[in-house]
């Protein structure tokens, strides 16, 4: 029987705003993408996540980013790679806190948005995060887009480079995503993206923005935890995985 893991961005709500609904989405995701502080996430509101997650037995993973509060983590900085490293140290170490006081511990990283896009293709700044993660904890696995040159980064290293794939995303012909700033660039329908999921993981394919058909090779699926309508479409997914026989499992 095939398994996968559901993974979502969780965390990113800032003092008295909150950016989608955390408690819900823990009682289906398997593992939880949790902020750092730099893009979006205080202390006590990533403390409650953490503690939420680690009482549901959700595996806790640092979302690291760059330092862009405002703009929500969505902008490249042109960043050197010494001062990135030890940015994503420093989120890790601050989650990992987070995450011991609450009984867990993180068991992953995964960047966030413009930096994950990033380090698809930008081998100074893949290297620097890779070095980063190592330099932490070199049995922390990391998680991104297959034939990045961040998971190439991550490997030479010795780390577990685990692919994922992303439920509400257009893909590019090349594999990457389409850019947000582009129409159609994040999907809505919890049908739709229930049923592209369930081809993802047993057929190992998308349709791509041209129509064509790509590989994807996921061992886990990120639904968007900001995105509207972010639980329906979790349930969807989590409900047709169920159906097409595919067991959910945390990848750590």
């Amino acid at each position: 029987m095939p398994t996968v893991d559901l993974n979502a961005d969780l965390g990113e709500g800032f003092g008295v705003w909150r950016l989608g609904d955390d408690d819900a989405m823990l009682a289906i995701v398997t593992s939880a993408n949790i902020a750092c502080g730099f893009h979006a996430g205080d202390p006590a509101g990533l403390l409650r996540v953490c503690r939420t997650a680690a009482e549901r037995g959700v595996s806790i993973g640092a979302q690291v980013s760059y330092r862009d509060l405002a703009g929500f983590g969505r902008r490249f900085i042109d960043i050197t790679a010494e001062d990135l490293t030890a940015d994503i140290i420093y989120q890790i170490g601050a989650l990992q806190a987070l995450a011991t006081a609450a009984g867990s511990t993180v068991s992953y990283v995964k960047p966030h948005g413009a930096l994950y896009n990033t380090i698809v293709g930008h081998q100074s700044q893949a290297a620097a995060v890779a070095r980063a993660v190592h330099a932490v904890d070199p049995g922390l696995p990391v998680l991104g887009l297959p034939g990045s040159m961040f998971l190439a980064e991550a490997r030479e290293l010795g780390l577990r480079a685990v692919t994922e794939a992303f439920a509400d995303r257009a893909y590019q012909p090349d594999g990457q995503l389409v850019s947000r700033a582009e129409p159609g660039a994040v999907l809505h329908d919890p049908q739709q993206i229930a049923d592209r999921v369930v081809t993802m993981v047993t057929s190992g394919t998308v349709l791509a923005s041209d129509g064509s058909t790509i590989a994807v090779r996921a061992q886990s699926i990120c639904v968007h935890g900001d995105s509207p309508g972010a639980v329906q479409i979790a349930e969807a997914v989590r409900d047709r995985l169920a159906a097409g026989g595919v067991t959910l499992r945390a990848f750590v």
